[in-house]
């Protein structure tokens, strides 16, 4: 397929009524293991894990020339579309995303930060603009931080933010609201009412709402974030222990492919 083509799959999974569930990846070989897997219908990118993976802090403390080679490096390694974390855009949303879709990529988490609306606004727009003019139907997941950053403020004035914010971003041409936190049933569903079904993009979290339970509720889209990198090294690091205490390689240990 061609990356538009790419795109518009990625755009009718986010529309389609089933949840889309992502279990994000960070570099080639975990792209190419997930890709594997039955079921797998796109590939998302977690900028905290390739971060990590390269020995750098989250936050677009990563330069953004080795995200955009290690997002691209992903999207080249599958046929399936690609979306990739590009957290807050670094410093110009529409530049970046405009390189992101020259190495293969279709769509993108952009968070917010809290930053002012008309500002956060203004970058959508931007993401989505560039999309438009390369002829891609770039797919842009606004994440609003509202529950990230949200400090102490009160449950109603954060889910209330979340609200006039994700119903911007929407109306600026995104194509799903990402409100990452652990959120119970009765802040999905309020969600789900306010921006309309497949229009809510939400992450897994130990002690949170199960993909069944979100998609019970409406969500179009659930990932797991930089939980994906923490379960294989916490594998990783338990194995090597084992075999530091005479034990030997785990059975069904899967060959590299």
């Amino acid at each position: 397929m061609t990356t538009a083509e790419r795109a518009q799959r990625l755009l009718e999974l986010h529309r389609a009524p089933q949840i889309l569930t992502l279990v994000n990846v960070w570099d080639v070989i975990s792209a190419r293991v997930v890709a594997d897997l039955p079921g797998t219908t796109a590939i998302a990118t977690a900028s905290h894990s390739i971060a990590a993976s390269l020995g750098y802090e989250d936050g677009e403390r990563i330069p953004v020339e080795l995200m955009i080679e290690a997002v691209g490096r992903i999207a080249a390694a599958t046929d399936l579309p690609t979306t990739a974390d590009l957290e807050a855009g670094y410093g110009d949303a529409g530049e970046t995303v405009r390189r992101a879709i020259d190495v293969g990529v279709v769509g993108a988490n952009l968070e917010d930060q809290l930053n002012p609306l008309p500002e956060a606004v203004a970058a959508v727009r931007k993401a989505v603009a560039v999309g438009t003019a390369t002829g891609v139907p770039f797919v842009v997941n606004a994440r609003t931080d509202a529950w990230v950053r949200g400090g102490d403020r009160p449950a109603d004035v954060v889910l209330a933010d979340a609200i006039e914010r994700g119903r911007a971003y929407l109306d600026a041409g995104a194509t799903t609201v990402f409100a990452p936190g652990l959120l119970d049933r009765d802040t999905v569903a309020a969600l789900v009412e306010a921006l309309g079904p497949q229009r809510l993009s939400l992450i897994l979290l130990p002690g949170g709402l199960t993909v069944a339970e979100m998609a019970e509720l409406g969500v179009s889209r659930v990932t797991v974030g930089p939980w994906g990198q923490r379960i294989a090294l916490t594998a990783f690091a338990d194995a090597a222990v084992a075999i530091m205490n005479g034990g030997a390689i785990p059975e069904g240990t899967r060959p590299l492919n």
